[in-house]
């Protein structure tokens, strides 16, 4: 990845930048203030290919994992696989340019935040329902 991107990440503002750089954002093709179509563009890029790879590749038990699962049920696998290579290229941004450390939260961090966000939206409709 750093013979492709890089270890000076200078030439990019934010890891918004380093991502649409990628090709990983999604571009509104826009006519009269209409959207006609809504994908991420076409790019040419070893980095790219390698995080949609390591992207399709996440089914270890862990957050990403759970994550890319959860996206693939709700998207489908070539949204999620964009989805989630975004997400890697995010994470790969951090340390080269900030020097964070990734923490891996694991799946069940994440099944107990999507378990209550779930109550909390079942709660708001019964509300609405009037029950």
């Amino acid at each position: 990845m750093i013979a492709e991107v890089g270890a000076e990440l200078s030439a990019f503002a934010s890891e918004k930048h380093f991502a649409s750089w990628l090709g990983l954002c999604p571009t509104n093709e826009q006519s009269g203030g209409k959207i006609l179509n809504r994908r991420t563009r076409k790019v040419v890029n070893r980095a790219t290919v390698a995080f949609r790879n390591a992207a399709g590749t996440l089914r270890s038990q862990s957050y990403l994992g759970a994550q890319y699962r959860r996206l693939r049920t709700r998207l489908g696998a070539p949204n999620a696989i964009a989805a989630m290579a975004r997400k890697l290229a995010c994470l790969f941004y951090r340390p080269m340019k900030h020097g964070q450390q990734y923490v891996d939260k694991g799946t069940a961090y994440d099944e107990a935040r999507y378990r209550e966000q779930q109550i909390r939206l079942l709660t708001k409709r019964a509300q609405k329902l009037g029950l």
